[in-house]
C-alpha cells in the first residue's frame, strides 16, 4: 500500500451513509444499559430532562452544520475553534476530542469483548483482538468499507428502536393478547409525575446531559462525502425528530410500562429497561437478543470514534498540529499513519481496561463527559466568532443557525448550567476536575508547541540572513 505524499482525503461516503450515521450516532448501548438511571433519579419527569438535553444538542449541531456546511473540513470543530481564536484552540480541541474517543474506544470494546467472551466460551482479550483487527482492516481499505459497516450497523439500531416502539406503544393501547390498557398508573401513578421534585429532575438532568454525545461525528464524515453540504444539510436537520423519536419516544415508553422506582443503572442485558419492556410482550430469548443488539452498539461506537480520531489526527497534521507523517493518505484516500496510530491506541485503551491500575482508570473516564462539555463550549464559541466573517463572505448554505447571536448565548447559558450542576455534584464534581486537569496538560503542551515553532521560525530567518 502506498502512502507517498498524496495528502488528500477521498470522498468515498454516500449521503446514505452519513444519513444512516446520523440515525445512529446517537444511539449506543448507553441507552440501552443507562436510561433507568435519569428515569429512577426523576421520574417520568426525566422527559423534562431529555427535553432541556436535547434542545441544547439541536442547537450546537446546528451551530456546528452551519460551519461545516460552508467550510467542510475532518477537524471540524477543531478545524473551527482555530479559525476563530488561532492555532492554541486549534491545537487543543483537536486532541482533546482525540484523547476522548481514544478512552471510549477502550470502554466500547471491553464492553463488547465481555460478551462476546461469554457467549464463546474464551477470554474477552480473543473477541476484542478479533474485531480490533477486523474494523481496523476495513477502515485502511477505503472510507466506502467504513461508511458500509457503518450504515448497517446503524441500521440495527434504529430498527431494533423502531420495533421496540412500536411494541411499546401496542402494549400500552392493550392491543397485545393477553394485555390491557396501561392507562397512566405508572406514568403519574401514586407519587405523581414528578415524585422527586425539581430537585430529582436536575438530577436527571445530569444523569442524562450525555446522552447526545456521539451525534457530532457525523460533520467529521461529511468532509469525505460525495456531497458535504447536501450531505450535512440532511443530517442535521434530522437531529430534531431524530431525538423526539429515538430517545423521548422510548423514555415514554419506559415511564408508561414499568414503575420508576424499579429502574437503575442496567449493568447486563437482561437488566436494562428495554429487555423488561420486551419481556412484557412475551418475546422469547429477549435477552440474548438485547445483548446482541448491545454488541452491535458497542462495535458500532468504536467503528465511529477509530474513524473519528484518524481523521482529526489528520487534519491537525494538515494544520502543523500532529507530526507531517500523519498527514499522508494512501492510493486508497485513506490517512494510514493516523488510523494505524488509533489503532495503537484503541489496543492501550483496552489494555488499560483490562489492567486497571488504581485510580488512574476512574480519572481518565472520569475526564470523558467533561472534554464533552468543553467541545460543546468551543463550538458555541467559534460560531460566535465566525457567523460574521461567512456572512460577509456569503458562505453560509444549506444550514443556518436561528437567532444569532442570542439563541447561541442562551445555548451557552444552558451548558454552563449543566457544568454548575456537575460542580454541585460529589460524584460529577470529580469529572470537571479531570477534564480541567487534562486540559491544563494539553495547553500547556500547545504553548511549548507554538514556542519551539517560534524559536525554529527565528533560526531559519537568521540562516536566511547569513546567506
Amino acid at each position: 500500500m502506498s502512502t507517498s505524499t498524496n495528502t488528500g482525503l477521498g470522498h468515498g461516503l454516500r449521503t446514505r451513509h452519513l444519513t444512516m450515521m446520523g440515525l445512529g450516532s446517537a444511539i449506543g448501548a448507553g441507552l440501552f444499559l443507562g436510561t433507568g438511571v435519569g428515569i429512577r433519579a426523576a421520574g417520568p419527569a426525566v422527559l423534562i430532562a431529555y427535553f432541556v438535553t436535547g434542545v441544547i444538542t439541536v442547537l450546537i449541531m446546528r451551530m456546528l452544520g452551519e460551519m461545516v456546511a460552508a467550510r467542510p473540513s475532518a477537524g471540524t470543530f477543531s478545524d473551527y475553534a482555530e479559525q476563530a481564536f488561532g492555532r492554541w484552540a486549534g491545537f487543543s480541541v483537536g486532541w482533546l476530542y482525540w484523547f476522548m474517543m481514544v478512552m471510549i474506544m477502550g470502554a466500547e470494546m471491553t464492553g463488547a469483548a465481555a460478551i462476546m467472551g461469554a457467549w464463546f466460551g474464551v477470554p474477552s482479550w480473543v473477541p476484542a483482538l478479533v474485531c480490533v483487527s477486523a474494523l481496523a482492516a476495513i477502515n485502511l481499505l477505503s472510507v466506502r468499507g467504513f461508511g458500509e459497516f457503518e450504515f448497517w450497523f446503524a441500521f440495527v439500531k434504529v430498527a431494533v428502536i423502531i420495533a421496540f416502539l412500536v411494541i411499546g406503544g401496542l402494549l400500552i393501547l392493550g392491543w397485545l393478547p393477553g394485555h390491557e390498557f396501561v392507562g397512566t398508573r405508572h406514568f403519574l401513578g401514586d407519587h405523581g409525575f414528578m415524585p422527586h421534585g425539581w430537585s430529582g429532575v436536575a438530577a436527571g438532568l445530569l444523569a442524562v446531559a450525555f446522552a447526545f454525545g456521539g451525534i457530532e461525528m457525523v460533520t467529521i464524515a461529511a468532509a469525505e462525502s460525495e456531497d458535504p453540504q447536501r450531505s450535512i444539510t440532511t443530517a442535521v436537520n434530522s437531529v430534531i425528530w431524530r431525538i423526539g423519536v429515538f430517545y423521548i419516544g422510548s423514555v415514554l415508553v419506559i415511564a408508561f410500562l414499568l414503575p420508576f422506582d424499579t429502574l437503575g443503572g442496567a449493568n447486563s442485558a437482561a437488566d436494562s429497561p428495554y429487555t423488561l419492556v420486551l419481556e412484557q410482550a412475551r418475546i422469547p430469548g429477549v435477552v440474548g437478543f438485547m445483548e446482541a443488539v448491545i454488541v452491535v452498539a458497542l462495535l458500532s461506537a468504536f467503528n465511529a470514534q477509530l474513524y473519528g480520531s484518524s481523521r482529526l489526527c489528520y487534519s491537525l497534521a494538515t494544520r502543523g498540529d500532529a507530526p507531517a507523517i500523519f498527514a499522508r493518505t494512501g492510493d486508497n484516500q485513506v490517512p494510514t499513519a493516523a488510523l494505524v496510530l488509533s489503532v495503537f491506541f484503541a489496543f492501550a485503551s483496552v489494555g488499560l481496561q483490562w489492567w486497571n491500575p488504581t485510580g488512574l482508570l476512574d480519572f481518565l473516564l472520569n475526564a470523558v463527559g467533561g472534554c464533552l462539555v468543553v467541545i460543546w463550549i468551543s463550538i458555541i464559541a467559534s460560531y460566535l466568532r465566525l457567523h460574521p466573517r461567512l456572512e460577509r463572505s456569503g458562505e453560509i448554505a444549506g444550514v443556518r443557525m436561528w437567532g444569532y447571536p442570542w439563541a447561541a448565548w442562551g445555548t451557552l447559558l444552558g451548558v454552563a448550567a449543566i457544568v454548575a450542576l456537575m460542580i454541585s455534584d460529589p460524584t460529577a464534581r470529580t469529572q470537571v476536575y479531570a477534564v480541567v486537569l487534562i486540559c491544563t496538560v494539553i495547553l500547556a503542551i500547545a504553548s511549548l508547541t507554538r514556542r519551539a515553532d517560534r524559536l525554529v521560525g527565528t533560526k531559519v530567518s537568521q540562516h536566511k540572513d547569513q546567506e
